[in-house]
């Protein structure tokens, strides 16, 4: 019987799935609530339901065509910035009273990335059976994280999920534009780096082996500086494949140990934190991370003991997970929060005065906001004064380094062009 009532089960999902119309990508045009001008694209099956859902969301539609079909096909991952998006979507219309089953069939069907219609018709279909939200994110934890479903959960338990979602929505909005400029800090350098180093075995090993062609002529004895220089390019020549193997081999193997190991994992997030200029930047974000993510718990009704180690997770470093472990742990003994905090050497006066004011107060989601909000302006500001400041750093390093194996290549001629004279 339960092979029977399975079967009747799966027919009935492919007949409903026969039955669905066919969906397009619409390219629209309109205004907002304030009256300024947006624009995006939507999925439905005809203008007429595209026009209806961006009227739910808000907006005034002025034009509304059929997107032309691209001439390849790719298909395109969920990123983190999309579900930040669809939360604030999400938000929005159970803000604006529009039932959260027909919120999800509509951001289903208008969303242009075929994998976020998949994830969210799931969605749908559980909830319309009956199922718990909170319960149906749950197992897609690849999108959904504990903490989102957490919220989810304390939202749905106090009938206040519209005011959940939009918390949600902030702190996921501001945690991907965090991470950003974070990546940016690490990615330039980086970035120039590899480009010096490219350029510099592209000189030794196309460009160095012609003057030494010509210095064979000589019959002169070669400047030390030249010498060394060719002597680098002749290693270089004769066994770059091993040196680029032996670099694979050596970044395969890290990437293995870092995924595998929290040992490794652990004692990398110590090293990086050490970086000069980096790692203070890393430090902030951090700080920021665990201020955010225990403001947006607390606000949303999760305990203070639940609420410090999900940020403890969302904090991005093993050195300030550990410490808010053990942060929870004397809190959970009976001390205040921001007495283990000082216990553990590693929070700054301003944020651990700050987290005393909201205690006694009674306002501490507030001040943990107030907090995340300085910390993540004073990133920005340190990644835009890291980037004036490498451009320069590197600009003398590239060029001291090409413009010493030009000097290696022409002190030679200088030499010769004396004697001559």
């Amino acid at each position: 019987m339960a092979t029977a009532a399975a079967k009747r089960k799966t027919s009935k999902k492919k007949r409903d799935v026969k039955h669905q119309p066919k969906t397009f990508t619409f390219q629209w045009k309109g205004l907002n609530r304030d009256g300024q001008k947006t624009a995006g694209e939507l999925r439905g099956a005809t203008i007429a339901e595209i026009r209806s859902i961006l009227k739910a969301q808000g907006v005034n539609p002025k034009s509304v065509r059929k997107k032309a079909a691209p001439l390849f096909k790719t298909e395109k991952k969920i990123t983190a910035m999309d579900i930040a998006m669809i939360t604030r979507q999400i938000a929005t219309m159970l803000a604006a009273g529009v039932p959260l089953v027909t919120t999800i069939e509509l951001l289903g069907r208008g969303h242009e990335k075929a994998k976020v219609r998949e994830l969210l018709g799931s969605i749908l279909s559980d909830v319309q059976s009956g199922i718990p939200l909170s319960d149906a994110l749950r197992p897609h934890r690849r999108y959904f994280d504990d903490l989102y479903v957490d919220l989810v959960a304390a939202g749905e338990h106090s009938g206040s999920l519209d005011a959940v979602f939009d918390r949600i929505a902030t702190y996921r909005e501001k945690s991907e534009a965090l991470k950003s400029k974070i990546k940016k800090a690490m990615f330039y350098p980086a970035a120039v780096v590899m480009v010096a180093i490219a350029v510099t075995t592209l000189l030794l090993l196309f460009v160095v082996p012609q003057f030494e062609e010509i210095f064979n002529g000589f019959g002169a004895e070669l400047p030390a500086f030249t010498q060394l220089v060719l002597g680098i390019s002749r290693a270089l020549q004769s066994s770059w494949y091993y040196i680029f193997a032996i670099i694979l081999a050596a970044i395969f193997l890290f990437v293995r140990a870092h995924r595998n190991s929290q040992v490794v994992r652990d004692q990398v997030d110590t090293l990086i934190l050490k970086i000069p200029a980096i790692g203070d930047i890393l430090h902030k974000g951090a700080m920021a991370r665990f201020a955010r993510t225990l403001a947006t718990t607390f606000s949303a009704g999760v305990p203070l003991i639940d609420g410090l180690e999900s940020a403890a997770g969302a904090s991005g470093n093993a050195v300030y997970r550990n410490a808010l472990i053990k942060v929870r742990q004397e809190v959970m003994s009976g001390m205040q929060m921001n007495v283990a905090m000082r216990t553990t050497g590693l929070f700054p006066d301003m944020l651990i005065q700050m987290v005393m004011i909201g205690e006694e107060s009674g306002g501490l989601d507030d001040m943990l906001n107030k907090v995340a909000n300085i910390y993540e302006m004073q990133v920005d500001d340190a990644v835009d004064a890291l980037s004036s400041l490498i451009e320069p750093i590197m600009m003398v390093v590239i060029g001291t380094v090409v413009g010493g194996l030009i000097v290696a290549m022409y002190l030679p001629i200088f030499e010769m062009g004396k004697v001559v004279g």
